[in-house]
């Protein structure tokens, strides 16, 4: 079905198809029984699919990304789909409209995705009434950033706000310091301020009534010797683990025009041409750290041979958003049913 749609969905605006597309399927929802046969048809049900970490259970190792559902408006559509949890955000402590549009671009040719979205997003206050309706039995993770006008030496105050406002309502945190459109924000990424952000999230979470298992999310754009650096963090802040990867800022070996792409502009590229670089940095992480903690894949994965590749190379879980646009809803169920055939 959506292989026959996606080239009328093409013709709309990236933003505009998203937006309508997921009306119609919240429309869809909203008639009685329509979303008990969606997740019906979608959802993979397997115990051979559950994955604990963190001290959470997972009903399977797919889930939605960060940047998908910015306010959490559509948690209830996404557990239709059959993700095993879903990541809202990034959310800052203040509203904030993110970058001019035009702002995200499709390369059909190389199945990727060029964003400089640039957090926007409804705010701290909104995500979490919202997520006080959220769906029962569904595993939400609240992916957080800073507001754009926020100076780096006041960064901290911010994830802090958001992770006060979010934690009753969230299973997990991600700390976002690798997005390349806000500017100056990869600069957390150094070793010294990230582990005085981490330290102070994991203080704060010292205080709550639940602790929140907390995951650092980093670019696939950093050296090895970076990520040396971030082994060390994990296991001197004590957080949970980290998410590899967020986007690059590469723009090697599209197939796309290079004029074309220039034309785009700056930001983010995700798909199927990060894919390559995710599952180095994943393995990695996981072979330089002796397996130590856990890791969400994330980047290109369009198939369930994508997935496989992550968690061979040492994921426990992973995510996809890119692989939606061009493989369409029933991407998730293909995932899990592969993942199935190749269970041990």
């Amino acid at each position: 079905m959506y292989k026959r749609l996606k080239p009328l969905i093409f013709l709309f605006s990236p933003e505009v198809a998203h937006e309508w597309t997921m009306r119609l399927l919240t429309l869809a929802c909203a008639i009685p029984g329509v979303a008990w046969m969606l997740r019906r048809h979608y959802t993979v049900t397997d115990k051979r699919l559950e994955v604990s970490i963190a001290g959470l259970t997972f009903p399977n190792p797919v889930g939605l990304a960060a940047g998908f559902d910015k306010d959490a408006r559509w948690l209830k559509e996404m557990r239709t789909l059959g993700f095993g949890f879903v990541e809202i955000g990034t959310v800052t402590p203040i509203p904030q409209k993110g970058n001019p549009r035009p702002r995200l671009f499709r390369l059909p040719a190389d199945r990727g995705v060029i964003n400089r979205m640039g957090f926007n997003n409804g705010g701290m206050v909104q995500a979490a009434a919202k997520l006080r309706r959220r769906p029962q039995g569904l595993l939400v993770g609240g992916n957080i950033g800073k507001n754009k006008t926020t100076p780096n030496a006041s960064a901290d105050l911010d994830y802090l706000k958001s992770f006060q406002s979010l934690h009753a309502h969230v299973d997990y945190f991600v700390v976002n310091v690798s997005s390349p459109n806000t500017p100056g924000l990869r600069e957390l990424q150094s070793k010294e301020p990230l582990t005085q952000l981490l330290q102070l999230l994991m203080n704060e979470n010292a205080t709550m009534p639940t602790s929140r298992p907390i995951f650092l999310k980093i670019a696939p754009d950093l050296s090895d010797s970076e990520l040396d650096d971030i082994i060390d963090l994990v296991q001197e802040t004590g957080i949970a683990g980290v998410i590899a990867t967020n986007t690059t800022i590469s723009r090697e070996g599209l197939q796309m025009d290079e004029a074309r792409v220039q034309e785009m502009g700056p930001g983010g590229l995700s798909g199927a041409p990060v894919s390559e670089r995710s599952t180095e940095v994943i393995r990695y992480l996981h072979t330089k750290s002796g397996g130590s903690f856990p890791i969400i894949g994330v980047g290109g994965i369009c198939s369930g041979v994508d997935a496989q590749e992550k968690l061979d190379a040492g994921a426990s879980l992973v995510q996809v958003y890119s692989g939606l646009i061009f493989e369409g809803p029933g991407l998730v169920r293909r995932i899990n049913r592969h993942l199935l055939q190749h269970a041990g």
